[in-house]
């Protein structure tokens, strides 16, 4: 295992993972650079959980190369681990001990000595604001404090790369600003964090970098606001109309770039949405209820991956 002599910390060149027959992860590549944070966006069963697993070193490459901080996951395995920090998608602490005890017991696992761990768990304790809460039980805390104990938790080895798999899951929209507060709060320390979420305004907050994956593989990647530019308009229209009056693509055509008809409302997509509005309007056509907003990562989440859902 070598330390990596530029700036990128993970590559990846035609990576694949099959479990039997079914193929996971087919055949992507993928750099990721110090300090940046890179986000996985996918629906479910789109490999984002096994790309996670082959980056964190417990999960073999079935096919293809895989890179991680200069060293071969199969080959400098716990090398590795001893420098990653790993946010499961589920909580995994200790219940039947204290919130100061979970990063005390923690810090054996990566040989720190007792004055070194007590110095990082006071450190940690007060990064994810539960300082007040060192002696109390992880049974007492909110969700949202178990969410940043388990992060604190990842952090006590002081890794190169921290792994967050839903970090935000089942949070309320306090708690995840908090979380993202102490998130960028690590990236600005020169932490490297790779992510998955479902929340594409989590996506948009956080990642310098993301790339959307469908089936195993990649059909998208750039910055936000990059992706945002190349695959959907500057705005999106949307009109909902009264029950019983059916307004098919065809009424609007030519109004926008795009039409997308859904049941309950059609979507316009266009560079002007007021302008586009009050066209709709001079061809005789009053919508119950308008919206003009601008695009998101998760129209252009939806444009890639479709609106099917997938259990």
């Amino acid at each position: 295992m070598t330390t990596p002599t530029s700036d990128v910390l993970i590559r990846a060149t035609g990576l694949t993972k099959r479990h039997g027959s079914f193929t996971a992860v087919d055949g992507i590549d993928f750099s990721l650079n110090r300090g940046e944070t890179f986000g996985f966006l996918g629906p479910n069963g789109a490999g984002k959980s096994s790309l996670m697993r082959m980056i964190g070193c417990v999960s073999p490459v079935t096919a293809g190369t895989l890179e991680v901080l200069g060293g071969d996951p199969g080959r400098d395995g716990s090398r590795i681990r001893a420098r990653l920090g790993v946010v499961p998608q589920d909580d995994n602490l200790d219940d039947e001990i204290t919130v100061r005890e979970n990063l005390l017991v923690f810090a054996r696992y990566f040989g720190l000595s007792r004055r070194t761990a007590r110095r990082r768990a006071d450190e940690l304790l007060e990064f994810a604001r539960l300082g007040d809460k060192a002696g109390a039980s992880v049974q007492s805390l909110s969700g949202g404090m178990k969410r940043r104990l388990t992060i604190a938790r990842s952090m006590i080895n002081t890794p190169e790369i921290l792994l967050l798999d839903e970090p935000t899951t089942g949070l309320d929209p306090q708690a995840r600003h908090v979380l993202w507060e102490r998130l960028y709060q690590l990236k600005q320390e020169g932490v490297t964090l790779i992510l998955t979420t479902h929340y594409m305004d989590e996506a948009e907050q956080l990642c310098d970098r993301l790339v959307v994956m469908d089936h195993g593989t990649i059909v998208a990647e750039g910055s936000p606001r990059a992706l945002i530019e190349r695959h959907v308009t500057r705005e999106v229209v949307e009109l909902r109309f009264a029950a019983g009056r059916a307004v098919a693509p065809e009424d609007v055509d030519g109004l926008a770039e795009r039409v997308e008809p859904l049941p309950d409302r059609l979507l316009l997509y266009t560079d002007d949405g007021e302008a586009t509005l009050s066209k709709v309007h001079s061809e005789g056509l009053s919508p119950l209820t308008s919206l003009v907003r601008r695009a998101t990562l998760e129209d252009v989440f939806l444009t890639l991956t479709g609106r099917t859902l997938v259990e």
